[in-house]
């Protein structure tokens, strides 16, 4: 779908704010495939007419309890920014994230949890291993003499974030508990405090010797127990004095007990899982090398790779070097190989223009965009980059390579150089091998996908021949074609959605109008927007109102960035259902692109495109 370029999404969504009463009237915010929508305290403190006419709003519709602002096809990006200056992270409330967190089970909602008390830090994390790495360089040339006044300063800027990790992570936690951010950044402190680490302390009869500098589960631990008990105390306790007690008689109940008992115990169990992984590595290095290598982007797919990561992360971060890390952070390259030799090769200048930013996100760890755009929807190259993944996983266990200092991408490599016997080319071969091999595998092997004869001849928007030549899309929906201005909502009937048809359905079945890609299908599945071979932008929505049956009556066959055939089942569609809940099901069927593609026209019921 085109979005229309230049267009200010912080600024359409704050004066939306402004004109519909202000944060204080909104209750929630929702969006569906077209529509920003809120739920409001008064309805009416909303001027229609100004948000009607805000740039970047297209209409204004009531119904169903809430308020709707269309937007079109930037309603994401505009939704996003609302949530931004409201403040919200689940725009839905309070209520939605509550019932979304009853259907998480308890291992993972603790592993969520962890990450995210890192996740906020952990570009910092990643800045200070960047500099740990520069610093090796400095000393392997000489530049910096170690132990040097300089090298102690690049050593703390370096450290620092490693040093003090209790301290964010605390902080961190406390804030995602819905607790005191200070409250939690203090336990870390104290857990950091010089004189009690590494030193006998006797408490409750017992000699405990322990550090937690540089240390990740105990805080995380102690953290968890002291902000429920904070928030309990604060019910019995006076406010006038809450603000300084609760402190003080949670640290008192929870540092003691998170020296002797809580942090003991969590270190040990980290100690055990990675002890269960090195064993592994060790047993069979090799195979097992290849085999998490060459697997790990289809645990990225499943969102199963933190999991399998995560005591290796708190290893790593707490200065043990690990392997795991290692191979995690260097398969991108296998990724970005594929992608840049599918670049290299292709004459589509639409994959083009994915493959290339997509191969640049890649080169500094993050590969989403090269798996959902490029690789995943061409299921061999996918293959073949798991395939080269799997090399890289192989050359890691073979030269012993271990990540030192947290990085991402290119920077990870300084990362995996050992400051004590400095030695880049390890993780040089684990970067370039599988990187060369997967480019030239996908250079040779890629092929671009025949576009097949039409019975309509097809145009390029913007080329000399769109303007006289026919691109002809019939009713992907069997039944009875009816004008797009017979649709009961203003909205679909006043075509500032786009020109097409409506259809009242005779069978509960989407199929695709054209070759193509389905861009756009919403999460309740009652709408999609495919995009044709030739750049034409469609809108299909299933009947009306349908946004807020969340998905019961509908069949996907196909997901976002999926490649289509014409003729091919898209959506299946349950018409007694959606009736039976009050919906209308009559669809309308829109062009969105009109200026991009040329002149949209209706002719014997079908959509007819320049000409």
């Amino acid at each position: 779908m085109v979005k229309k370029k230049n267009l200010n999404y912080e600024e359409v969504a704050k004066n939306i704010i402004a004109n519909i009463g202000g944060k204080e009237n909104i209750n929630s915010v929702r969006h569906c495939i077209t529509r920003v929508r809120f739920r409001l305290k008064d309805e009416s403190k909303a001027d229609d007419e100004i948000v009607k006419n805000l740039e970047g709003v297209l209409s204004v519709v009531h119904g169903g309890g809430e308020y709707m602002t269309v937007i079109g096809d930037a309603v994401e990006d505009v939704y996003d920014a609302v949530c931004v200056q409201l403040g919200m992270q689940n725009g839905a409330g309070s209520e939605t994230k509550a019932e979304e967190e009853k259907k998480v089970n308890p291992a993972m909602r603790v592993l969520n949890m962890i990450v995210g008390a890192v996740l906020p830090c952990l570009n910092m994390i990643c800045a200070g291993g960047i500099i740990k790495g520069l610093q090796t360089v400095l000393q392997m040339t000489g530049m910096i003499p170690s132990g040097s006044g300089m090298d102690l300063i690049i050593s703390a800027m370096g450290d620092a974030i490693f040093f003090f990790l209790p301290v964010f992570l605390g902080m961190n936690l406390a804030k995602a508990l819905k607790g005191d951010g200070f409250l939690g950044a203090l336990i870390g402190a104290i857990l950091c405090y010089p004189t009690i680490n590494g030193v006998n302390l006797e408490l409750f009869g017992h000699t405990i010797n322990a550090t937690y500098t540089s240390s990740f589960l105990p805080v995380i631990a102690v953290t968890a127990v002291a902000i429920p008990l904070a928030r309990w105390l604060n019910k019995y306790i006076p406010k006038v004095v809450a603000n300084f007690v609760t402190p003080v008689i949670t640290l008192a109940v929870v540092i003691p007990f998170g020296f002797t008992l809580i942090g003991p115990a969590v270190n040990m169990a980290g100690s055990l899982v990675n002890t269960g992984i090195t064993a592994l590595l060790d047993t069979v290095p090799l195979l097992a090398g290849i085999i998490f290598s060459a697997l790990y982007q289809v645990m990225v797919l499943f969102g199963i790779h933190t999991a399998l990561t995560s005591f290796s992360f708190m290893s790593l971060l707490e200065g043990n070097p690990d392997a795991v890390m290692a191979m995690s952070c260097l398969v991108c390259f296998a990724q970005t190989g594929v992608v840049l030799g599918i670049y290299c090769k292709t004459r589509d200048r639409k994959l083009k223009s994915i493959a290339l930013p997509a191969f640049i996100s890649g080169l500094f760890g993050i590969t989403e965009p090269a798996i959902y755009g490029v690789t995943l929807p061409r299921i061999k190259m996918f293959v073949l980059s798991c395939a080269g993944a799997g090399i890289t996983g192989a050359i890691i266990m073979l030269t012993g390579t271990k990540m030192y200092s947290f990085g991402l991408g290119v920077f990870a490599v300084l990362g995996m150089v050992n400051p004590e016997a400095p030695n880049f080319i390890p993780p040089l071969l684990a970067v370039v091998v599988p990187f060369v091999v997967s480019f030239m595998l996908a250079y040779v092997l890629h092929k671009d996908e025949a576009v097949p004869a039409s019975d309509s001849a097809q145009i390029t928007p913007g080329s000399e021949t769109a303007a006289h030549e026919k691109f002809i899309i019939e009713s992907p929906v069997p039944g009875k074609v009816v004008p797009i201005s017979q649709v009961p909502d203003e909205t679909f009937s006043s075509g500032i959605l786009g020109k097409g048809f409506a259809v009242e359905p005779s069978e509960g079945k989407v199929y695709a109008p054209f070759d193509g890609t389905c861009v756009t299908i919403f999460e309740t599945l009652h709408a999609m927007g495919l995009e044709s071979s030739n750049g034409v932008s469609l809108l299909i929505h299933v009947g009306l109102e349908t946004v807020g049956l969340n998905g019961k009556p509908f069949k996907a066959h196909v997901g976002n960035g999926d490649n289509i055939k014409k003729g091919q089942l898209l959506l299946e569609f349950d018409i007694d259902e959606i009736k039976a809940a009050g919906c209308p099901v009559i669809t309308p069927v829109l062009v969105a692109n009109e200026s991009e593609v040329g002149k949209v026209a209706i002719e014997n019921d079908k959509i007819v495109i320049g000409g």
